[in-house]
């Protein structure tokens, strides 16, 4: 499960620490070796130009187009770990989108209210808000920006993972898998989710044994908590429900400001 994307050093103190360690994990996904300590811009296409066999400039010139004008999107599943049976969501995500942007698609994907802390944590690393993260958290523990490292910037290998962190206290980790990356005519504007399974738990049900528990008291009408426990979560609520129309939309408009999440699970219509 490595997935690595280097980003800035939030203070200048990181900036040429352990050279070494940087230089071998960055050949380790993005085969190349990095320019500074900068976000990396060697990708796969750039070295499949310097080791193909070309006759002309005009000849590299032209798979140099080529290669850019077809890959504009990523196809990302992401899936809440230790939950069985999985929750996931499948989506398609512009490849110029930063970390910064794919949380918000995320957030929007399972409906969290992006209430509290975030992180993704890639090859070690912990990538999101440096001002915050490392304000509450530990010296040990540093972030970089989020904002530095975008879809592009990973080795066009299907198959790389990292993780996604999301509520520190409930501890929500999402696994992310780089599926495929895509050739669209039109480059994408907005990211999209095409197919999913089951829903998210509740916000602030505490955790994978929170949720367990939750579920327990749900479907028991004689727990003496069922009926607390059912007005909290608003009335209703279905594990296995998932509403692809519904999702998608929400997706597509994850950039935008202000955006509205629902307090709880849309109850089914009546016949």
């Amino acid at each position: 499960m490595v997935a690595i994307s280097i980003g800035r050093p939030a203070t200048g103190s990181h900036r040429h620490a352990g050279s070494a360690f940087w230089g071998a994990l960055l050949r380790a996904v993005f085969g190349g070796r990095p320019k500074s300590a900068g976000r990396p811009r060697v990708t796969r296409q750039r070295r499949g130009l310097k080791h193909a066999t070309l006759t002309s400039r005009e000849a590299a010139a032209s798979l140099r187009a080529m290669t850019y004008r077809q890959l504009n999107a990523a196809q990302l599943r992401v899936t809440i770990t230790d939950i069985e049976p999985p929750i996931w969501r499948q989506l398609i995500v512009p490849l110029t989108w930063d970390l910064g942007m794919l949380h918000l698609v995320i957030q929007a994907a399972f409906n969290w209210w992006n209430s509290h802390l975030h992180e993704f944590q890639i090859g070690g690393l912990s990538y999101g808000d440096p001002d915050v993260i490392n304000e509450f958290g530990s010296e040990e523990h540093r972030a970089f920006s989020e904002n530095e490292v975008r879809l592009c910037d990973f080795r066009r290998e299907p198959g790389l993972m990292f993780i996604y962190n999301y509520d520190f206290g409930d501890n929500w980790n999402h696994l992310v898998e780089i599926e495929d990356f895509l050739a669209f005519d039109l480059v994408p504007r907005f990211a999209t989710c095409i197919a999913g399974a089951r829903a998210r738990p509740p916000e602030d049900v505490g955790g994978v044994s929170g949720y367990e528990n939750f579920l327990a008291v749900m479907a028991d009408p004689t727990h003496e908590d069922h009926r607390s426990t059912k007005t909290w979560a608003g009335g209703y609520f279905d594990p296995e429900w998932f509403d692809l129309a519904l999702v998608d939309n929400d997706v597509k408009k994850a950039l935008k400001q202000n955006v509205r999440r629902r307090l709880h699970q849309p109850k089914p219509k009546r016949p």
